[in-house]
């Protein structure tokens, strides 16, 4: 038999990915290499716009306590106080926690996660992918119509799949841990130090501080090679503080190396997370920016598979993804050379510091580390909306007197038409009779679009009396403001409903 989606890595990105396409009712598997969950946490952070990602799929009671994340780029904070929205992430979250919420979450959805299968061979037919694996009970294959690598930065599907993985080779190496049982003053955001070296700790969970410390000059090591005592060494001589009585409960060497894929898909394999973009954890972006690529591709994927969109629907993942990948590798890139560059970049570091008091400058930074300033091609239009988030706080008071956020329009992952007063005209003009055509163009595709009626609980800005909400958030057309035809927009992102051609389409 062939299932409909094979997802090889059970990380976070992995999960996120299989439990959006559950929802959608797609038959997906996952395999992982692993027997069982790993403990260590690389990642102890989010953005905003992964919070933000949860929250639209009712996942962040599931996450537990979380605590606002500053911001800063190279260690030059950002005061987000400037901001009209708020920008901070989420803190001291560890993976573990994160891989937990979404693999009970997957769990809960029916989505079988399949442990200790090392995928180990990859052929393309005209219909479905045939994957070989190696599992407990020995060698095994499958079949899938499509096929999706979320198996980190090392990822056997990028290379099966042949896909280019460019980017400089890494010439600095950094220590970092998980000790208990020690006193240290947080530098939660690092601190730089005079000579380019830097020193950043963190609380996470339990007890358990995040360490890491970079001495200038220090090469890439092998991991599996380092020990607690070279990291408390080296935090002695660049703090003078002993930390060598802690319980190391992780330790690890990572790099300063930035990466992003050629492509995002060819044929039937994707890939997403870390097997299309690594940076230095010290960014703190790797696992939201793929929580993202999983929130963009699921519902596209999953649309496809159910007759509903054409295939070309799926090239606008590699579109509107690998840009966010590779402004993510070059952001990186500056970040370290800004921060570890030692004083000959001070006065750089200084100037930035200046631009970010202005609230423009502040916003666009900022825009970047969260999330927030993305902006996709939705077609022509003024609305300031357009193609980017829409605020999942905002609030509609519905006809019965209730208040419902935009965040809970979309835990079931449909799209939304939301209608706010019958102005939202099918041909994006407005006036009379613009309620019926919208409501009769949602109704079409009423198994996949959830119009809403409501008005806004408080002014949202420029007028907005119709929007087209995607799957993941972002807007897709608005009245006023959208240049093109609701239907368009609909037919573009959702496809033609399945009663209607293109020749008997109503006026």
């Amino acid at each position: 038999m062939t299932r409909d989606v094979i997802v090889v890595g059970a990380g976070p990105v992995g999960l996120m990915m299989a439990g959006e396409l559950r929802l959608a009712g797609v038959d997906v598997v996952v395999y992982e290499k692993l027997p069982a969950p790993a403990r260590e946490s690389r990642g102890a952070s989010l953005t905003r716009r992964a919070v933000e990602s949860f929250d639209q799929r009712g996942l962040l009671d599931r996450l537990g306590a979380t605590e606002p994340a500053d911001s800063h780029f190279g260690g030059v904070p950002i005061d987000l106080t400037l901001l009209e929205e708020d920008h901070s992430g989420a803190r001291g979250v560890s993976q573990f926690r994160t891989e937990r919420m979404l693999e009970d979450w997957a769990g809960d959805l029916g989505v079988p996660v399949r442990r200790g299968y090392e995928v180990t061979g990859l052929s393309e037919r005209p219909d479905a992918l045939h994957v070989t694996f190696q599992g407990p009970q020995g060698p095994g294959h499958d079949s899938a119509r499509y096929l999706i690598g979320c198996d980190g930065g090392r990822s056997t599907v990028r290379r099966l799949a042949g896909i280019d993985f460019t980017g400089p080779e890494p010439t600095r190496g950094f220590y970092t841990a998980d000790v208990t049982g020690i006193e240290t003053r947080r530098r939660r955001i690092g601190e730089n130090l005079p000579d380019g070296s830097m020193i950043m700790a963190m609380d996470l969970e339990n007890g358990v501080t995040r360490v890491v410390a970079y001495e200038r000059g220090a090469r890439p090591k092998d991991r599996d090679a380092l020990s607690y005592t070279e990291l408390a060494d080296a935090w002695q001589r660049l703090t003078g503080e002993s930390i060598h009585h802690g319980q190391c409960r992780w330790i690890s060497c990572f790099t300063d190396a930035s990466r992003v894929a050629a492509h995002y898909r060819r044929g039937r394999v994707f890939l997403a997370g870390d097997a299309t973009h690594v940076q230095p954890p010290a960014m703190a972006q790797g696992l939201s920016v793929g929580v993202q690529d999983a929130v963009n591709l699921g519902w596209k994927l999953a649309a496809v598979l159910a007759g509903r969109a054409p295939e070309a629907l799926l090239d606008t993942y590699h579109a509107e993804r690998h840009p966010i990948g590779a402004q993510l590798a070059r952001n990186a890139r500056a970040a370290i050379e800004l921060r570890l560059t030692g004083q000959e970049m001070a006065p750089l570091r200084d100037m930035l510091g200046e631009l970010m008091r202005d609230k423009d400058a502040a916003t666009h930074l900022a825009g970047l580390l969260s999330g927030l300033g993305i902006t996709y091609d939705m077609g022509p239009g003024e609305h300031p909306l357009l193609g980017r988030r829409m605020p999942p706080d905002l609030e509609l008071l519905r006809p019965d007197g209730t208040r419902t956020r935009i965040a809970e329009l979309l835990h079931t992952a449909h799209g939304v038409l939301i209608d706010t007063g019958g102005a939202g005209g099918a041909g994006g003009a407005g006036g009379a009779g613009g309620a019926g055509k919208a409501a009769r163009l949602a109704e079409e595709r009423a198994e996949h679009i959830d119009l809403v009626t409501g008005t806004w609980a408080k002014d949202p800005g420029p007028a907005l009396e119709a929007v087209l909400i995607r799957p993941d958030g972002y807007v897709a057309w608005t009245s006023p403001g959208s240049d093109s035809d609701l239907r368009d927009a609909l037919d573009h992102w959702f496809g033609a409903p399945r009663t209607t051609t293109a020749a008997a389409r109503p006026a």
